[in-house]
């Protein structure tokens, strides 16, 4: 993408169970657009939780988690980096423990175990990349990223999925859409 072209992206398919036999949301997002979305899974597995996934899942640091670390591209561009956390008694011997591919994605996964979102709480934050964050995103020293956290949680309110999401703020535009009453 050009310094001039933006992403626009909403949150809710992603947060939403896919219908049997619908591939990844990014890629249909991307598709729709006439663009390719892919994705590479960095690495995963269980991890002792850090302060900030630990708190997005009402967990104490240190606490086991699984997390999924992914490399975000758009037509061969990466736009994202993504850290995928759950609770270790949710994901543990499960797909979301591994680095394949998961048909329809892991939110499809977590709703066939049982654990549907109910709730979105996002929270967006910008700032100056890490060494490792511009390395892998392409960008300058100076080029700012955007940061959103998303909690999600169940329909007890218990939180079943924690995102971090680091984004090239030249890169993106997110878009929110809210109904009251």
């Amino acid at each position: 993408m050009s310094g001039t072209e933006h992403w626009t992206s909403t949150s809710m398919p992603y947060i939403t169970p896919r219908a049997q036999g619908q591939g990844d949301a990014w890629a249909e997002e991307a598709a729709a657009q006439g663009r390719r979305g892919t994705q590479r899974i960095v690495s995963a597995g269980e991890v002792a939780a850090d302060d900030e996934p630990a708190a997005l899942l009402g967990l104490t640091p240190g606490e086991p988690v699984v997390v999924r670390r992914r490399v975000i591209e758009l037509d061969g561009e990466p736009v994202e980096l993504t850290d995928t956390y759950y609770p270790a008694h949710i994901a543990r011997g499960t797909p979301l423990a591994g680095t394949a591919k998961i048909r329809g994605g892991a939110v499809t996964l977590l709703a066939g175990l049982g654990h549907t979102g109910a709730r979105v709480v996002e929270t967006v934050t910008a700032r100056l990349p890490t060494a490792e964050e511009r390395d892998l995103l392409r960008l300058g020293s100076a080029q700012p990223v955007l940061r959103l956290a998303r909690q999600t949680l169940d329909a007890r309110d218990r939180p079943i999925q924690a995102d971090l999401m680091t984004m090239p703020a030249h890169r993106q535009r997110l878009r929110y859409e809210m109904r009251t009453g």
